[in-house]
């Protein structure tokens, strides 16, 4: 099905895993704290309540890498009954230090995509997460010259967006997203009546996982790499 996008004016990137590298470096640090608990558990039941402890704690944390910390202390003293030792407790916060450390790897031609839209589009950045630990990455990817307007949200939900385009002065019928996660990026720009890109990560959280019947009767269009968009954008 070919979808129009004349109309478009605004495009909106989301951050993590669609420009630079992210979830890769969780799934690292999963099987890390796997590992540090592996006397009290199995890696799976490790993993499932690593998962149940970070669901919990998304109303009161929110996302990033230090709620994802906190969520790992507090998995530990559960899983072990409070008789985790004090040495692995610093591992699990050396765990986090070392992710907010880690260099922003951008994905394969994310600043030219950037930098040829920046000549023809207003471009916004729309993400979530730790506004501290966000800022940082953006900075050092380099890529801020390209965008007009950039927004940390504290979720990614259609009253977030519709707030985002409200305080732009942004038509939803103008706007296009662009992101990694069906349930985040896509989903509900469709549902306020903005188009949307779906860029595929090799790998997602489960948090942000969704299922056919969400999907079921949404337009939007999904491309292999990000690079595809300039195509998609010439016609």
């Amino acid at each position: 099905m070919e979808i129009d996008y004349s109309n478009i004016k605004v495009i909106g990137f989301d951050a993590d895993d669609t420009l630079w590298v992210n979830e890769t470096y969780y799934r690292e640090a999963e099987e890390q704290f796997a590992k540090l608990l592996s006397a009290y558990e199995t890696a799976n039941k490790i993993d499932q309540e690593l998962f149940k402890k970070e669901m919990e704690n998304l109303e009161m944390y929110g996302y990033g890498i230090k709620s994802f910390i906190l969520s790992m202390v507090e998995a530990a003293l559960e899983i072990s009954n409070n008789s985790v030792s004090h040495t692995a407790i610093q591992d699990i916060l050396n765990i986090g230090k070392t992710m907010i450390n880690k260099p922003v790897e951008l994905l394969a031609g994310v600043e030219e995509v950037l930098e040829t839209l920046s000549s023809k589009y207003r471009l916004i950045l729309a993400t979530k997460g730790d506004l501290l630990d966000q800022e940082r990455k953006l900075k050092n990817s380099n890529l801020t010259k390209y965008f007009h307007h950039i927004e940390v949200l504290s979720d990614k939900k259609e009253a977030n967006y519709s707030r985002l385009l409200n305080h732009l002065d942004i038509n939803p019928s103008e706007f296009l997203m662009v992101g990694n996660s069906l349930k985040s990026d896509v989903l509900p720009l469709v549902n306020i009546k903005a188009q949307a890109i779906h860029v595929p990560y090799h790998t997602t959280w489960e948090h942000e996982k969704v299922n056919e019947e969400d999907t079921n009767g949404k337009v939007y269009k999904t491309v292999k790499s990000i690079s595809e968009i300039l195509q998609l954008l010439d016609r």
